[in-house]
C-alpha cells in the first residue's frame, strides 16, 4: 500500500520527534496578519530573538480593515494600533508586507494563492483557523495560535501531532445552482462539526476533480468547521495551470521540475486511509444553515429538524439554536426573511463567486429594507471584477461595493449586524455573535443564494431565478 499525500508531505518536513510524541515539523510558508501576530512578535522581543527565515513569511492586513473608508488613521484606535504593530514588526524583521498601499492587499487566504506563494507539497501555517484553504493546492496547511506563531517566526518549525486521514469521496455532476459551498455544507451536516477531530480530510472524486481551484479552496476553507485539522485536494493539471506565471511561481525549467515533484506527492491509487466518506453529488441542492454552527444545515427545499428526530448528542445544541434564531421545528427554511445580505470572506470572495452572484442580480433590484454588501477578497479580485463591470452590476441592483477585507465575516471591523438582524452570508461561521451583534442571526449559503435572498428579501432557491430571467 502506498502513502497518501499527507503522510508523504509530513515525512518530508519532519525534523525530529519530540518527547511529547509530537513531530517537529518544518514550515515552508508562514502567513501572518495584523490580529494574531503582534503578541508573537512581542514574545520574540522579550526573548531577544529574531525571525529566522523572514523570506518564508508574508504579511497582509485583512481582519480589522474598514471596507467603506480605508484612510488612516482608522477610527478604531485598537485597529490602528494593530496596524502600526504589523507595520513596525515587518519593517524591523525584513518581512514582505502587502499593506493597504500595495496592489496585493487582501484576505490572507486569497492573497497567498493569487501570488503563487501557495504551492503543492508545502507545509503552511497562519494564525487563522481557515488556513486549511491552502490545502486546495495539495499543501498541508494549519491554523495556529499565537505561541505557535512565535515558534515558527523564531525556528521555522512547530510541534504538531500527525492526524489520521479520512478520504472524502464526492462523485457525480453538480446540478444547476449547486456550488462548492453546498458540497462542504452537506459534508459538515452529515459528519458533524466534531466529526473531523483527529483527522485530515482528503477531498477527491470526479466532482472535486471538475472544480476550479476557487471551488476547491472553498471546500478546504471550511474543513476546520467540520473539526478536521487540515483539508486538502491532490494537485493536478488544474492546480499547475492556476499557479503557472504567478509572482512566486517557479519560472521556465524550474516550473517543469516543480511539477514533477508536485505529481510525486499526490496520493497513489492504492493509498491507505483511516476512514472514508462517500457523497453522491447528484443528490445535492443549495444548502442553508438554520442554526448556530455550520453543521446545522439543510437543503433549501427541506424543513428544519424536529428535536425528537435528532440524536441525543445533537438535541441540546439544536434547542439552543431554535431559542437563539427564533425559528420553529419543522418550519421551511425557504421564505425566511432577511435584513442583510453579505457576499465576501475568505470562503467566497473570489472572482468566480462574484461572477455567479452578478449573474443572479443583473437587471434586478435588492428588496426594500435589505442592506446588501459585496466585498472582494483582495485588491486583485477587485481589479478583475472592475475590468468585467461587476461593481456596476451590483451597484445598479442596490448592493454596496466595498474595499478588500474580511468585512462582515467577523466582528473585528465596522461591518456588523445590528440587534436581531438576520444575515444571508457567504462566509464560513454562523456562531452567536460572530457578525457583531450578540442577538444577530446568520444563515450561511453560497454567494448565488445570498444574491437571490437579497433580491427577494427572504431565503430563495436560486434555481427559481433562471439564467434567462436574470440576464
Amino acid at each position: 500500500m502506498s502513502k497518501n499525500l499527507l503522510n508523504k508531505v509530513w515525512d518530508l518536513h519532519t525534523v525530529d520527534q519530540l518527547s511529547t510524541g509530537q513531530d517537529q515539523l518544518f514550515i515552508g510558508l508562514h502567513l501572518i496578519h495584523e490580529v494574531t501576530s503582534p503578541q508573537a512578535f512581542q514574545m520574540l522581543e522579550e526573548r531577544g530573538l529574531q525571525v529566522l527565515y523572514p523570506e518564508r513569511t508574508l504579511a497582509t492586513v485583512d481582519h480589522i480593515v474598514p471596507t467603506a473608508d480605508q484612510s488612516r488613521p482608522f477610527d478604531d484606535p485598537l485597529a490602528e494600533e494593530m496596524m502600526r504593530a504589523l507595520e513596525e514588526n515587518t519593517r524591523k524583521h525584513g518581512i514582505t508586507f502587502y499593506h493597504l498601499g500595495t496592489e496585493h492587499q487582501g484576505i490572507v487566504h486569497i492573497v497567498g494563492p493569487e501570488l503563487g506563494a501557495t504551492q503543492p507539497g508545502m507545509t503552511i501555517a497562519c494564525g487563522d483557523s481557515h488556513t486549511s484553504t491552502h490545502g486546495a493546492f495539495g499543501s498541508i496547511a494549519f491554523g495556529i495560535g499565537t505561541s505557535q506563531i512565535r515558534d515558527v517566526l523564531a525556528t521555522q518549525c512547530m510541534a504538531v501531532t500527525r492526524p489520521k486521514v479520512r478520504r472524502v469521496q464526492v462523485d457525480g455532476p453538480l446540478g444547476p445552482g449547486v456550488y462548492a459551498k453546498d458540497i462542504i455544507l452537506r459534508i459538515i451536516a452529515d459528519l458533524g462539526v466534531k466529526g473531523g477531530i483527529g483527522y485530515a480530510y482528503e477531498f477527491g472524486g470526479s466532482t472535486i476533480d471538475a472544480l476550479s481551484m476557487e471551488g476547491r479552496m472553498t471546500i478546504c476553507n471550511m474543513s476546520i468547521e467540520g473539526g478536521a485539522r487540515v483539508g486538502y485536494v491532490n494537485p493536478d493539471a488544474t492546480t499547475y495551470d492556476y499557479i503557472r506565471g504567478r509572482e512566486y511561481a517557479p519560472k521556465d525549467a524550474a516550473f517543469d521540475r516543480a511539477v514533477e515533484y508536485w505529481r510525486s506527492i499526490a496520493s497513489a491509487s492504492d493509498a491507505e486511509y483511516d476512514d472514508r466518506y462517500d457523497l453522491d453529488a447528484t443528490t445535492l441542492e443549495p444548502m442553508v444553515t438554520w442554526g448556530i454552527n455550520p453543521g446545522q444545515a439543510i437543503g433549501v427545499s427541506q424543513t428544519m429538524p424536529r428535536l425528537d428526530s435528532l440524536p441525543d448528542s445533537l438535541r441540546g445544541v439544536a434547542k439552543s439554536a431554535y431559542e437563539h434564531m427564533g425559528f420553529a421545528e419543522a418550519a421551511p427554511i425557504e421564505g425566511t426573511p432577511i435584513d442583510v445580505a453579505f457576499i465576501g470572506s475568505c470562503t467566497n470572495a473570489r472572482l468566480s463567486d462574484l461572477r455567479e452572484a452578478a449573474r443572479v442580480v443583473v437587471g434586478r433590484s435588492v428588496a426594500s429594507g435589505v442592506r446588501a454588501f459585496v466585498v472582494p477578497g483582495s485588491k486583485q479580485v477587485a481589479r478583475q471584477a472592475e475590468a468585467e463591470g461587476l461593481p456596476q452590476v451590483f451597484e445598479r441592483a442596490g448592493f454596496q461595493w466595498r474595499g478588500a477585507g474580511c468585512s462582515m465575516c467577523l466582528a473585528m471591523n465596522p461591518d456588523k449586524l445590528n440587534g436581531r438582524e438576520i444575515c444571508a452570508s457567504s462566509s464560513n461561521r454562523n456562531f452567536i455573535g460572530r457578525q457583531g451583534s450578540p442577538t444577530g442571526r446568520t444563515l450561511l449559503m453560497s454567494p448565488a443564494m445570498v444574491a437571490a435572498a437579497a433580491l427577494n428579501g427572504r431565503v430563495t432557491d436560486v434555481r427559481s431565478i433562471t439564467p434567462a430571467s436574470a440576464a
